[in-house]
């Protein structure tokens, strides 16, 4: 079929979310621009309070990105060079480099097959003398078995630190993810479930002493101006941001319900199918960030696809420990065998709020047409 006689569905498309907020969007920036009002600033402080209730945590803290989030994140609890980080070689370069920008060592541990998230059962195999810390990852949307996550932690005297930033109002039975270990970290890049206008990101907790060292390390490590009690970053989250942000989060719950309708869907369609999506673990309430499925023949399946006008994304097409800016740490083809099978068959297939249900079915449609042969 010539791709110019159909029309296309996108991979993803804010328009829908965009477009109805354009008027209210346009005057948060009149706002601020008329009180100079940039740098940290009333709408920081107000969205703050605002996403850590939504997240079930007393504290936010606005950080300048989810990867600052993480790193300052590591940094508040101690966590440096000669420590060992345990997380997923299946995820975002920023989740692994985060660790190393600390000092410390990322030490992986393979993904469960049916979730692609990180396996809690790999983790004692992957524990070291110098382990500090545990880097679980809500992959796609899905939160991670935290239960036992956090049992292991404990019994090993761990820090944990949550990587949610694609798991924006996903649940462990019922609890918000973000709050369940001691700091949790959320991007607001654009393309999330709750995006912003560049980037912006947050760390949330339930200990006001981590609140307050990561309100100094974001700030130059300040205490008061010109008293800087460490050496602290500029990682601060800008008030237009901030405020842009609190416009959308109360849409954040219709944009979730939204997805997860269309989830249901995509799931019913391409059940028993060679194409499977991943399984949810029982617990779980994901927010499908991504819908994700792992596809036999993943590449031509995709050229398949976009032949009928329908984009698709990879995620992630090279586990973290084949990266080359991770080649010193001696990750090697063989080493986690199911990071590296999903490298080479998870597809993600379009899903976002506006999306259609014929869409859907259009997209539903063409995976089984393509394994029918």
């Amino acid at each position: 079929m010539d791709r110019t006689t159909v029309d296309p569905i996108p991979f993803l498309n804010l328009a829908h979310v965009h477009e109805p907020l354009e008027s209210a969007a346009v005057e948060v920036f009149r706002q601020v621009y008329r009180k100079n009002d940039f740098i940290l600033g009333e709408h920081v402080r107000h969205f703050e309070e605002e996403f850590a209730h939504s997240a079930g945590a007393a504290y936010g803290i606005g950080i300048s990105s989810g990867t600052a989030a993480l790193e300052l994140a590591l940094r508040a609890l101690g966590v440096g060079p000669g420590d060992d980080v345990l997380t997923t070689p299946f995820s975002f370069f920023a989740t692994a480099a985060v660790i190393v920008y600390a000092g410390a060592r990322p030490v992986f541990v393979d993904v469960d097959p049916a979730t692609l998230n990180l396996d809690p059962r790999a983790l004692e195999q992957a524990l070291t003398l110098k382990t500090k810390a545990i880097m679980p990852v809500h992959l796609f949307g899905q939160p991670v078995d935290m239960t036992a996550v956090n049992t292991f932690a404990r019994a090993h005297k761990l820090h944990v630190v949550e990587d949610a930033c694609q798991a924006h109002g996903a649940r462990w039975h019922g609890q918000p993810v973000g709050a369940l270990g001691e700091i949790g970290c959320f991007s607001f890049y654009p393309t999330k479930n709750l995006g912003g206008f560049g980037d912006g990101g947050m760390a949330v907790t339930n200990d006001g002493r981590l609140a307050e060292r990561l309100r100094s390390l974001r700030n130059c490590g300040r205490r008061a101006q010109y008293e800087h009690l460490e050496l602290g970053y500029n990682e601060r989250l800008d008030n237009l941001q901030a405020g842009l942000l609190r416009l959308k989060l109360p849409h954040l719950k219709t944009w979730t319900d939204e997805r997860q309708r269309l989830a249901a869907l995509y799931r019913r369609e391409l059940a028993e199918g060679p194409a499977r999506p991943l399984e949810v673990t029982p617990g779980a309430s994901p927010v499908y960030h991504l819908f994700t499925v792992r596809a036999p023949r993943r590449d031509a399946l995709r050229e398949h696809l976009a032949t009928h006008g329908i984009q698709t994304g990879v995620f992630y097409p090279t586990p973290l420990h084949l990266q080359p800016a991770f080649a010193g740490f001696g990750g090697k083809p063989g080493d986690f065998p199911e990071a590296e099978r999903a490298a080479g068959d998870a597809l993600s297939l379009p899903l976002y709020p506006g999306l259609s249900e014929k869409s859907v079915l259009r997209v539903t449609s063409a995976v089984r047409a393509f394994y029918a042969g």
